[in-house]
């Protein structure tokens, strides 16, 4: 069996993206770059990457810490990022461009201790189908809360699900925290 044209090209590009952020650094870049307000120097982005690193504030760094952060950064980070058409890099000013937009589905947080949306939609849809099959062999009583009801039950439990999903995506997204994870 062949892939299709679009499996065949969307491969490639998410293995590249898993590449780039399997770089702590890297995802730092991204994460300073989305929490600006536009272009970033490669100074600031040095000493807030190291800061981070060394889990100190910006005033506390060694010059050597800057450097060994900015230089790594310019000789290497910086043009891959650049390369695969996430960030402009013009010399001193970085800025994300439009395609890193498209990373917004590889950083999200998942937290600790939760339950993958996907399995909570299989047991959320295994308890619609008890409800169901209960309703189908009359092992639900329809004459307290009608089979109207029941259905308006399951429709409002996907429905609040979906919202909660929606609200946890939003504030579990990397660029919502002051520090990256």
């Amino acid at each position: 069996m062949s892939l299709s044209r679009q499996q065949k090209f969307d491969t490639p590009e998410k293995n590249e993206l898993y590449d780039l952020l399997s770089n702590h650094r890297r995802r730092y870049v991204i994460h300073f770059c989305k929490r600006a307000d536009g272009p970033v120097t490669l100074s600031d982005l040095a000493e807030q990457v190291a800061a981070w690193e060394q889990d100190k504030e910006i005033a506390e760094l060694t010059s050597a810490e800057r450097k060994r952060v900015y230089t790594s950064l310019q000789q290497t980070h910086l043009d891959r990022l650049a390369d695969a058409g996430i960030i402009d890099y013009d010399g001193d000013e970085i800025v994300l461009t439009e395609d890193a937009e498209e990373l917004d589905i590889y950083l999200d947080i998942v937290p600790a201790k939760s339950i993958p949306w996907g399995v909570y939609y299989l047991g959320l849809s295994l308890l619609a189908g008890v409800v169901l099959a209960g309703i189908w062999l009359d092992l639900v009583p329809t004459e307290t809360i009608p089979v109207v009801g029941w259905a308006t039950i399951v429709f409002a439990a996907f429905l609040f699900s979906s919202i909660a999903q929606v609200v946890q995506n939003r504030r579990y997204r990397l660029d919502r925290f002051d520090r990256p994870p």
